[in-house]
């Protein structure tokens, strides 16, 4: 029982401090981060450094 009513003034608190526009906002941001460090831990995270690499810049002397 006290962790609810804890998890509450904690969730109101935040309430008044972001606003109620930008809680979406961060929902969003921390599910984004979440999945990130789950891809992260499991290896999937795309680098895209490593899958790409850097395209050379053409000369314009150079005929083709």
């Amino acid at each position: 029982m006290n962790l609810d009513k804890t998890l509450i003034i904690i969730l109101i608190i935040a309430l008044v401090v972001v606003g109620p526009t930008q809680i979406p906002k961060l929902a969003k941001m921390f599910g984004k981060s979440a999945k990130a460090l789950k891809d992260g831990i499991d290896g999937k995270l795309d680098d895209e450094d490593e899958e790409k690499p850097a395209a050379k810049p053409k000369k314009e002397d150079e005929e083709v």
